[in-house]
């Protein structure tokens, strides 16, 4: 295995401030490693070029400007543009803990893969409304640990808010597609039928913070959830009944409420209590009632925007014959 030289590659679209932070965030760095940043500014109206000037003495940045084309483009822009040989994909919306690049250096050199994901947390100066997102995102009550959460390592599937890639990878797979969201997954899917193996580095962890409102939060997952049926069409193998369970669980609940008007409160009970354990555990994870009632909000908008929208894309690429290009043109990218 050659020596290992990382190359952080950061897509930005109209957020300087969320650079800035990053950016603060590497200079804390533990190890001592020779890294580039590659930014790619895809396409911004609000430009972070300042913010990458008043880093460009402590770090190691090569910055790029672009038509916008999207994430997945855009991360690939970056790595042929890179220099060196396993990259590390992150969202511009991260912290990086002190020991994150060592705890992945120390991994690769003991065990190579040439692809990781690692999960996310949620940093204390993150505002309740972040939190309680973080929490229905991430914990194993509602997403089953597949944000790397649970302890399965091989053949897990990394998000590119935080995942690495082989330079050898990259230019055997051609990088991420034009579908978004779901361009990690798709490219993840695609490595593994070309023989590469994936895996998750626990300790590889990152803060994400998510500056989302609910009404945003509703929209990205129910995005997450038109997306997904389009990857088990593409990738068949990958089909699983656990893709359909948010919207076997909303329907569920629907249907449990509409009982209590004819006195039947049976179905309601078990869905009191899955909630109050929700209630319960976040407000423990966080020590906040408060992050712990907002959790309650945030599993039901995850539950109901995710189970709708693979509902609908189900139901549309089932009957419908057309491509997905063609039922979701707001899900891609031209490149």
């Amino acid at each position: 295995m050659k020596k290992l030289s990382y190359s952080f590659i950061i897509p930005v679209y109209n957020r300087p401030d969320e650079i800035a932070e990053l950016l603060a965030s590497f200079t804390q760095l533990e190890g001592d490693f020779s890294y580039e940043i590659v930014i790619v500014e895809d396409g911004s109206t609000i430009s972070s070029d300042n913010v990458v000037e008043g880093f460009s003495e402590q770090l190691n940045i090569a910055y790029f400007s672009k038509q916008n084309t999207g994430p997945g483009d855009s991360r690939n822009y970056g790595m042929a543009k890179a220099r060196g040989n396993y990259f590390i994909i992150l969202d511009s919306d991260v912290l990086l803990p002190n020991s994150y690049l060592v705890n992945v250096d120390r991994f690769l050199n003991s065990r190579f893969f040439h692809c990781f994901g690692g999960p996310d947390s949620v940093h204390q100066s993150f505002t309740n409304v972040q939190k309680a997102i973080n929490f229905a995102m991430t914990s194993f009550l509602t997403t089953g640990g597949i944000r790397g959460g649970g302890e399965i390592l091989e053949d897990f599937q990394p998000r590119s808010f935080n995942m690495g890639l082989s330079k050898d990878a990259f230019l055997q797979s051609n990088g991420f597609g034009t579908i978004h969201p779901g361009e990690d997954p798709d490219l993840a899917l695609r490595l593994q039928k070309l023989g590469y193996s994936t895996t998750l580095i626990k300790d590889a962890k990152v803060y994400h913070k998510r500056r989302l409102s609910w009404k945003k939060f509703y929209q990205q997952v129910q995005k997450f959830g038109l997306a997904r049926p389009i990857l088990n069409r593409w990738h068949p193998k990958s089909k699983s009944i656990v893709f359909w369970l948010p919207t076997l669980f909303s329907v569920a609940l629907l249907v449990s409420i509409a009982l209590t008007v004819f006195h039947i409160f049976l179905p309601i009970y078990f869905f009191v209590i899955y909630f109050f354990v929700i209630i319960v555990f976040s407000s423990v994870v966080n020590k906040s009632i408060v992050v712990g009632l907002l959790s309650f909000f945030a599993v039901c908008i995850q539950f109901f925007g995710y189970g709708s929208g693979f509902l609908v894309s189900s139901l549309k690429l089932m009957f419908i014959k057309k491509s997905p290009q063609e039922l979701f043109p707001k899900l891609f990218f031209k490149s």
